[in-house]
């Protein structure tokens, strides 16, 4: 989500600009211009880096003097869930659909176990979510999410109806890396190329000031690794928009009709859990892994930002 002072920008800057054809429009909003904001308050707020709970609000642009000449549409529908066959189905998504909203709004009651572990923090998963009869080992989850992974792993169709989401891309890149060891052909790897500019040292200073083999180690929040390793048939996101007519923006998904979500560490809001849970299409498709530590049976929550994992598919050229 972003900051308030985005949008206060952009009215300033469009109020400006629409001055010169008719100076009325600078007493409008937007210049007078219709704008259409999406988002969902549900997800993440904007990221205060070291922000306490009253700096992130006051970010938000409910706390805009924008917010007041709003038009608020409310989506109460949620397209990604099948409608179901029978009507069994259609109960059990319904019950599905609900506990996404109260996940996202904050008002799920974590249980006994949840409030004495970590009191208003703690979320309760339902246990047919959980593979509580198997080992809780990475192994274990991407067998589980991609059975039969080797025989299919050139099939568009098997890749493009099952994903793994995970908070951080540290984790993110470990479970890249395994996965692609699993496909089968050779790998080529691609390298960024690292170096400090703009040091009031000399050369020798930067140098080792700055060392390239700790730039090749930073691993930044947006920004790739320092190390791409591709194969035929690996599954990529794509970051920027390309060609919107034909499906290449940032941000688009492949149908995805299987989740796993594996949470070896905790996520850090409420709002970033219900992200991962509300991608899929039937609470059958949904599975969470949770690292096996005594204290992880319940989910637990800190402050920090959010990564959502969204897939394309590489095809052979």
């Amino acid at each position: 989500m972003q900051h308030r002072f985005a949008f206060e920008c952009l009215d300033r800057s469009l109020r400006d600009i629409m001055k010169s054809s008719d100076p009325a429009r600078a007493a409008l909003p937007f210049g007078g211009i219709t704008v259409v904001l999406g988002g969902d308050f549900r997800q993440i707020l904007p990221v205060i880096p070291h922000g306490d709970r009253a700096e992130i609000l006051g970010a938000c642009i409910t706390r805009s003097r924008l917010w007041n000449i709003c038009k608020i549409f409310i989506l109460k529908r949620n397209m990604r869930l099948n409608k179901g066959t029978s009507q069994s189905e259609i109960d059990e998504v319904n019950e599905f659909a609900k506990w996404v909203l109260e996940v996202g709004d904050g008002n799920l009651e974590g249980g006994e176990e949840a409030e004495k572990s970590f009191k208003e923090d703690g979320i309760q998963v339902p246990m047919k979510f959980c593979d509580l009869e198997n080992d809780n080992s990475v192994e274990n989850m991407i067998r589980s999410i991609y059975p039969d992974f080797v025989e299919n792993s050139s099939n568009a169709k098997y890749l493009s109806d099952r994903a793994i989401l995970t908070p951080t891309n540290q984790t993110v890149g470990h479970l890249n890396s395994l996965i692609v060891d699993m496909i089968p052909g050779d790998a080529v790897t691609y390298y960024s190329v690292d170096n400090a500019e703009e040091f009031a040292g000399t050369e020798d200073d930067l140098q080792s000031a700055f060392p390239i083999e700790y730039l090749n180690s930073l691993s930044i929040p947006g920004m790739p690794a320092h190390d791409l390793k591709l194969k035929v048939g690996v599954v990529v996101m794509l970051m920027r928009n390309l060609n919107q007519t034909l499906g290449l923006c940032n941000g688009t998904r492949m149908i995805v009709t299987k989740f796993g979500l594996f949470l070896p560490k905790p996520v850090f809001t409420h709002g970033q859990f219900y992200v991962a849970i509300s991608r899929v299409t039937s609470p059958g498709g949904l599975k969470i892994f949770i690292d096996d530590d005594p204290i992880s049976k319940v989910l637990r929550n800190a402050i920090g930002n959010c990564f959502e994992i969204i897939h394309y598919q590489i095809l052979p050229s």
